[in-house]
């Protein structure tokens, strides 16, 4: 775990370009919005290695939106049932059910549907947002936090210390 958060702390201060680092962001969002552990999640989860963006990104954006997903899949859950409720779509759904294979996907679930659908609608927000919050981080705030008095404080104990040399690459 030491390892993926020096690695997160390297790119965000600039080692990767900042549209990887945005889509990381974007991808980690799609991830955690969607239920793991069926075959649309795994489908996903292994398309998205095959796209350029920082991978420690979107595995540690998606851990934390899974740590926060009892706040958020209430919402998630509500709107995949208004999705899965729309009548004009009744036939397509019954057509992907009686498809073979489809059904694993779990496309019918309302955590499923509305994780996707709000994963998908925010996916480009998230990205434009990350591209504007980084080099605002990396210009302004980034600068400031390693130079406070704070960090360095922190920085002493064995735990952080061990991560500032992981870091720095030490």
């Amino acid at each position: 775990m030491i390892r993926a958060i020096a690695e997160f702390i390297r790119a965000l201060n600039g080692y990767d370009k900042k549209n990887e680092l945005a889509a990381g962001f974007a991808w980690g969002l799609l991830l955690g919005l969607i239920p793991a552990g069926n075959v649309f999640w795994i489908v996903l989860f292994l398309f998205s290695f095959f796209l350029k963006h920082n991978y420690w990104t979107k595995l540690i954006f998606m851990t934390l939106l899974i740590i926060l997903s009892p706040l958020i899949m209430p919402l998630v859950d509500l709107l995949g049932w208004q999705i899965l409720h729309i009548s004009a779509l009744q036939p397509v759904f019954t057509s992907m059910y009686n498809t073979p294979f489809v059904p694993f996907t779990k496309f019918n679930n309302t955590l499923v549907a509305g994780g996707l659908v709000a994963g998908v609608i925010l996916w480009w927000p998230v990205y434009l947002l990350f591209m504007w919050l980084i080099p605002l981080y990396r210009n302004t705030i980034g600068t400031k936090l390693k130079n406070s008095k704070v960090v360095k404080k922190i920085l002493k104990f064995p735990l952080f210390s061990a991560l500032d040399m992981a870091v720095k690459g030490k």
